[in-house]
């Protein structure tokens, strides 16, 4: 709920709307539990109902406004007419009520995930309700909303002062929770001792729906018969508590309220009011995040990157995950009395976590600047404003415009296919017994590259956006004839080579002549360096004809230069480390900038090889396992496992203001602030949920061309593939990113060269080219939305969209 208080304040600060807040589908009964009039009466069949704002200051109506169809008032004229029917409370087309807590109003989602909106009739018999019914279509957040803003009013009328000044506590008063459940409206299930009362309005009405086809077909509306849902409606219930190890050192110790993750209503449900919640070491660098209540254990849990914390001062916030014994995941939320506190408990957590990751302690090995640069980067800080929301408006009008006109080419220039031969060749998928696992997209040629075993599949980039499969390359082989199976590729020399690894052995790299299809080379890189990682010489050099790259191995980076005679690397630009740094992944600007990060956590930036780095960026702990920078050197995106991590690479003050962190140092007391991009707590919790998977991220990428500027970053975990709208991230949107679910693990992915449109995803058996408009918003919905093989077109597994081939 403490979420939703912005949202409110928000909204009551438009003095220029009328209505402060909606909910946009539903019915209006008037239930009568102890009359003989009926049990229940349907009063609007389809209505809308809001809180607004009248004339008098701290005054507020709810108003439920009827809706019609087409055609439909005149048909409840003529009933209304002929039959002798009134409207026994005034006013045909809206009700308005006096927004006071003598009404009673209840918000309450019924076990079947039908949410209710109840409040008493002032002027019917005691008992007798109002009750208005979402539909199905209103999202549980929506009606969460509505609720508080209803107790926020009933609190400005009573102590006639704004609702800032109140409390969740002092909003409690007018939760009503004394009362009684409120009573099923629907006349269908009504209960059995009384007579369902249907107006003859209704009967008509549902006699029409039940004879007209097109009505029926209608989803859009409500029929009077609550439909069934599909989705398990059943609130989530905190699990079994652990037992708690031995405690050694406590490192925080503070109270707050503790709520849960609801996975049905999509909210944090108040659990209790006051809980101690409690950091320690429990040894062999180890720690344990104990929360206790005043008459019960709540949860224990040890801490480690899979809790996915996330700071919120704005709300004075904790969020976290939980696993139970059994593996599944919950979402739970602190929230603090103050930020001094949340400040402390933050402190004593991460302080854990990194001497978790790092094994060293926090204050021994940390300097002060670094440990606000660490804690920086679990801190959700950015915010939301009026104006953001309008930008998002804008753009996202202008994104549907668009999409809309490349929908239209994509009809007209996509053909018809022969769906039982389409049929016919899933049917060979994964004969050899192996699976996708490497992808390469190109940027010279319109083609991607897979990797299979010891073969490489070749697609067609068409220009309708789709995948069309060219050629198979099969059994890679040295050039002494013993094949491999790639662990590594990178195209090269404008797409008409791809550099591969076989994993056997390290320090050679052999090149595949893409024309031929055979491998024509194999450069040993060094008899004692191993060449783990290789980099392009600079971003765009894949479409030119450079020929050196970059090569690094735990503790080196150099240039490998293939011309060379014997070995390949260029001994006068080698960067060799007498400490373990345990590099892990590198990537390259424009102009050739370097970045180069490690299992341990760090980022190193250099303007070019040889020499010592010019920023280096202190270790989280968590290895980072994949890099990117944009072209102009401006952001680096790094990848762990759980979380993505955007810096800022551009100085903003200072002597050094307008260089890169490439190009000249960060001063001490001037580390970037990093942005942690990762799924919210409770996404986390409904992806392990549904797939039964922790979730693990591929190699995150920013879409790329040249002269084209970075928009989008895309990765992948499980079966989900994720973007994130730079727009939305540097704008602060609290939703910035999009899924889409297959039904097997993506096993890589990438954006098509040039476009953030379109992005090819490998999956074990298939290729994808899968349009960026088609991810949604992360709701429970789409999160459960398995997709279907299916034979139509535009389908999952659509000739158009998929390319199956065993090659």
């Amino acid at each position: 709920m403490f979420a939703l208080k912005s949202l409110s304040s928000y909204l009551f600060g438009q003095t220029n709307k009328q209505n402060i807040v909606e909910l946009n589908q539903g019915q209006l009964y008037i239930v009568r539990p102890q009359s003989p009039k009926g049990y229940s009466e349907l009063i609007f069949k389809d209505a809308a109902a809001f809180i607004r704002k009248t004339g008098q200051d701290f005054q507020y109506q709810l108003v439920i406004q009827r809706a019609y169809e087409e055609g439909e008032e005149e048909l409840l004229e003529e009933e209304s007419g002929e039959e002798g029917v009134i409207d026994t409370l005034g006013d045909k087309d809206e009700k308005t009520f006096l927004l006071d807590e003598e009404l009673r109003i209840r918000v309450e989602r019924k076990r079947d995930g039908e949410v209710v909106i109840a409040w008493k009739d002032l002027s019917g018999d005691e008992g007798d309700l109002f009750e208005f019914v979402c539909d199905g279509s209103v999202r549980p957040e929506s009606a969460t909303a509505f609720d508080l803003v209803a107790k926020q009013c009933q609190y400005e009328r009573k102590y006639r002062r704004s609702h800032e000044q109140a409390t969740e506590r002092d909003l409690k008063e007018f939760a009503f929770d004394d009362e009684p459940e409120i009573p099923a409206a629907s006349p269908l299930s009504s209960q059995p001792s009384r007579s369902p009362a249907i107006s003859p309005i209704a009967r008509s009405l549902n006699d029409l729906r039940e004879d007209s086809p097109s009505m029926a077909r209608d989803s859009s509306k409500k029929a009077l018969v609550p439909q069934s849902r599909t989705l398990d409606q059943t609130p989530t219930k905190a699990p079994a508590p652990r037992q708690a190890p031995e405690s050694k050192e406590v490192l925080a110790s503070e109270e707050a309220e503790l709520h849960l993750f609801d996975f049905q209503s999509g909210t944090f449900i108040l659990q209790d009011q006051d809980v101690q919640a409690i950091v320690y070491e429990t040894g062999n660098w180890t720690y344990w995040l104990q929360i206790t209540g005043n008459k019960q254990q709540w949860l224990g849990q040890e801490v480690v990157p899979d809790i996915n914390p996330v700071f919120n001062f704005e709300y004075l916030s904790f969020i976290f995950n939980h696993y139970a014994e059994d593996g599944s995941a919950y979402s739970w939320l602190l929230k603090f009395k103050d930020r001094e506190t949340e400040e402390k408990f933050q402190e004593g957590l991460m302080q854990a976590l990194w001497e978790h990751l790092n094994h060293a302690k926090w204050r021994k090995a940390v300097q002060d600047a670094d440990r606000d640069y660490v804690l920086d980067s679990f801190n959700d800080l950015v915010l939301e404003d009026e104006k953001d929301d309008e930008r998002e408006r804008e753009a996202a009008e202008e994104d549907e415009e668009e999409d809309e006109f490349e929908d239209a080419v994509d009809r007209a220039a996509t053909p018809d296919f022969d769906e039982d031969e389409d049929e016919d060749e899933a049917e060979h998928l994964g004969d050899d017994g192996k699976v996708n696992k490497l992808l390469a997209v190109g940027a010279k040629i319109d083609r991607s590259f897979v990797v299979r075993g010891d073969k490489i599949g070749v697609f067609k980039h068409t220009p309708d956006n789709q995948l069309e499969f060219s050629t198979a390359i099969n059994k890679i082989a040295t050039p002494k004839g013993k094949s491999f199976a790639p662990s590594k590729v990178m195209l090269h020399m404008s797409d008409r080579n791809l550099i591969m690894q076989n994993e056997a052995d390290p320090t050679s790299l052999h090149r595949l002549d893409l024309e031929t299809g055979k491998v024509v080379d194999e450069w040993k890189v060094h008899d004692d360096i191993p060449a783990n990682i290789f980099a392009p010489e600079n971003k765009f050099a894949q479409t030119t004809d450079e020929q050196t790259f970059l090569g690094l191995s735990k503790n080196a980076l150099y240039r490998v230069d293939p011309r060379r005679s014997g070995n390949k690397l260029v001994d006068g630009e080698l960067k060799q480390y007498v400490s373990k740094n345990d590099f892990s992944a590198a990537a390259t600007t424009e102009k050739g900038y370097i970045a180069v990060a490690s299992n341990k956590g760090d980022i190193r930036m250099f303007d070019r090889l040889g020499i010592n780095a010019k920023t280096a960026l202190p270790a989280l702990g968590d290895p980072i396992i994949g890099l990117d920078v944009s072209a102009d050197g401006c952001w680096v995106l790094a990848t762990t496992r759980t979380y993505l991590l955007l810096i800022d690479a551009l100085q903003k003050e200072g002597k050094n203001e307008g260089k890169l962190g490439f190009e000249k140092a960060f001063a001490k007391d001037s580390k970037p602030q990093p942005r942690r991009l990762a799924l919210t707590p409770s996404h986390v919790a409904q992806f392990q949920h549904e797939t039964g998977a922790p979730i693990s991220f591929t190699p995150a990428r920013f879409n790329t061309g040249e002269d084209q500027e970075e928009t989008t970053i895309i990765t992948a975990t499980g079966p989900f593939i994720a973007t994130w709208s730079l727009k939305k991230v540097l704008a602060g949107r609290k939703d910035p990113y999009h899924i889409k679910r297959y039904q097997e693990e993506v096993k890589a992915d990438n954006f098509r060269f040039g476009s953030d449109k379109n992005i090819v995803v490998a999956l074990p058996n298939e290729v994808d080219m899968v349009a960026k408009r088609a991810l949604q918003r992360p709701t429970r919905e789409s999160i459960m939305a398995t997709p279907k093989r299916s034979k139509a077109r535009g389908s999952y597994l659509s000739r158009n969209e998929i390319v199956n081939s065993p090659y």
